[in-house]
Parts: C-alpha cells; structure tokens; sequence
C-alpha cells in the first residue's frame, strides 16, 4: 500500500547511516569469517580444533546478549555500537598477528561478543521504528542488507592469498570505517524510558515457538557461515570456487528475504517458518543427491560439470529458505512483545541463539567426521526437520 511504502521510505531515511556502517560490518564480517576457515586448513588445524575455534565466537556471542542490554540502557544505542565495532577491529588484528588455534579462540571470542553487540543494537532500533503491520518488511530489508553485505565480503576473498597478512588488515580498515557514518549522524538514536528485563522462560511463554526456533537457528546458522569454507576446503574447491559458493548461498537468503517476510505479515509467521523449514530440507536432500550419497563421490563436485552447477543450484535455493527464518522468527517473536521490552527480547533470542551456536561448529565437525563430507549437509538437514 501506498502508507506502507511512504512508511519503509521514511525508516530508510531516518536509519541510513545505521544501515551504512552495518553494511560495511557485515561486509567485514563476512570476509573474515571465511578468510579464517581457508586459513585454518592451510594451517592444518584439525577439523575438531577448527569447530572449537568457530565455536568460541558463538561463546562470546551468549555472554554478549547478556550483557549488551544492560550497556545500551547505560550508555546508548550510538555508543555500543562504535564500541563493539572498535573491538571487533582489534580482535582481527589479533588473528594476523598470532597464527595459533589458542589465540584465535580469545580473538573469535572477542569477536562474538562485539557482533552480538551490534546485532542487539540493529535490531532494537528498528523495531523501535516498526509496528506488527511492517516489522517483517522492515526485517526482511535488515537482513538483505546483511547477507548481502557479507556475500560481497566472501568475494573479497579474491582480493589476497589467505596466508598473507593483508587480508587481516582490509577487514580491521573496514570496521573501522563503519564508525564514520554512525558517529556522525545528527539523528537521535531510540530513547526507551525503560529497559524492562525479560528471562527466557518469560520469553518461552509469550512465544514458545520463537524461543525454540532461534536455538536450532543458532544450530543452523553457526554451521553454515563457520564451516561452509571449510568443508569447500577440504573437497578441493579453488579460492574462486569457495568464494563463490558462499557468495551464492548468502546472496540467495538476501534475496529470499524480501519475498518471505512481505508472505509473513500477510499469514501467519509459523506457517512461513514451516514451510521454510520443509522446503530448505528437501533442497539439502536434493543437494547431496546431485553429487552422489558417499564422501568418496562428493569430489565429483569439483569439476564443472552439470552435476556441479546442479549442486549449485540446490543448495542456493536450500540457502534461499534457511537463511530468511532468523529475520521472520524475530518478527514473530516481536508481534508479542511490548515496546519497552525489544531491546530485552532482543537479546534473549540472541541469547538463545547463541546457546545453539555455540554447539553448532563442534556438532557439525562431529556429523563430518562420522559421515565424511555429506555430514555438514546431514546436520543442516536433521536441525530443519526438528523446527
């Protein structure tokens, strides 16, 4: 309707150096956490060093939800936001400077706390600026702008070998430019008179099925952005090869956003979220199959023939469902939820998200493991039929 574009063009305009400077952090964001799994298999960590690794993020990411509410209600919006990015800058610095699985277990520690910071900011913000006739359209432009900010960022794996020390550095000037538009702004960032606290078990009853939704997301997503390069990596996939895949299944859950989000305010959001969840498990299927049900088979997909575009194919259309029910499952949460509640809410479901996460990268090395390469697809799959 013409309220609601009128509504979506004023949001825009009131929020674009906020969506700047996130954008840039995605596009940092997604560079480095690729640039780190080609780096590990380079190094030749373990696969079970590499998931702890990946998982120490998400461990920072749970203490993080804990904590940013409290900041944001002390300090502000503006101020966590430049203080996290700041952190999230040195903490790459951190990885260029000691190639060690130890110390990069404190650096992507840092790093988790630092973008679950700016998670809670974003989205506090704009529901701040949405109403439940909105908030999935507003959602959906959220997370286009991060999936395909980080979709460019694994492009930029192209840009310099992993073993330099360039990389390292492009990812710390960006976070650091990200500040700019931010700490210039002249608009006032949302003003809650209270930041009312919310526990979990709250949380669980207002909406039982977000709640749940965001732990086996945390399962989901963890795996995907931590370990697809990985598992790229160890099937023999060039740079080119590795960027691109990622760079197709991020840019699919930019694109898949727009579509089902405006479907969610339409019907009801757990009918999106099922359906979402049967068809990216079909796609996971329809995936392993393109290549073959054995590891040994899985080595096919390196060479570019039409079973490895057909392997493209599916697992961007799996990407283009899986990706879009954080976004959709926050909004169904929020539906629920007070005003002077969303930045708590927020960061419960973060919260929660991050109690998943963090097991996401070590259960997933377990399932490859244990399956070899059709693993990681496996555990994708069997978290998308639990929802």
């Amino acid at each position: 309707s013409i309220l609601t574009a009128n509504f979506m063009n004023k949001i825009l305009k009131n929020s674009w150096a906020l969506f700047t400077g996130y954008a840039i952090i995605m596009i940092a964001f997604g560079f480095q956490g690729n640039l780190l799994g080609v780096r590990a298999v380079i190094e030749e960590f373990t696969l079970l060093s590499t998931g702890i690794l990946m998982s120490a993020y998400f461990i920072g990411y749970f203490i993080g939800a804990n904590i940013v509410p409290n900041l944001v209600s002390k300090v502000g919006h503006i101020r966590v936001f430049a203080a996290f990015a700041s952190t999230a800058s040195l903490s790459i610095l951190i990885h260029a400077t000691f190639v060690n699985p130890i110390v990069w277990c404190f650096a992507r520690f840092l790093t988790g706390i630092s973008i679950v910071g700016i998670f809670i900011v974003v989205e506090s913000w704009l529901n701040d600026r949405a109403n439940n006739r909105t908030r999935g359209k507003l959602l959906s432009i959220y997370m286009f702008i991060t999936f395909s900010s980080m979709a460019f960022g694994s492009l930029l794996l192209n840009i310099s070998s992993p073993k330099n020390f360039e990389p390292f550095i492009l990812i710390s000037l960006l976070l650091s430019i990200a500040l700019i538009p931010i700490l210039l702004i002249k608009r006032k960032a949302p003003q809650f008179k209270k930041i009312t606290p919310i526990k979990i078990k709250e949380l669980y009853k207002i909406s039982p099925m977000g709640v749940f939704t965001s732990f086996c997301t945390g399962l989901i997503h963890s795996a995907i952005f931590s370990l697809t390069a990985v598992y790229a990596a160890k099937m023999n996939f060039n740079i080119f090869e590795i960027s691109l895949l990622i760079f197709s299944i991020i840019i699919s859950g930019a694109f898949f956003q727009w579509p089902l989000g405006y479907l969610s305010d339409k019907i009801d959001r757990r009918i999106v979220i099922i359906f979402c969840s049967i068809a990216a498990s079909i796609f996971g299927f329809l995936a392993i199959f393109s290549v073959g049900s054995v590891p040994e088979v899985m080595y096919l997909a390196t060479d570019w023939k039409n079973n490895k575009i057909i392997f493209f194919i599916f697992v961007t259309i799996f990407a283009g469902f899986s990706l879009p029910i954080y976004a959709i499952n926050i909004a169904l949460t929020n539906d629920y939820i007070s005003k002077d509640k969303f930045v708590a809410a927020g960061a419960g479901l973060q919260l929660v998200m991050g109690l998943g996460a963090m097991g996401g990268p070590i259960t997933c090395t377990i399932f490859m493991n244990f399956f070899g390469a059709i693993g990681f697809f496996i555990y994708l799959i069997v978290f998308h039929i639990i929802i």
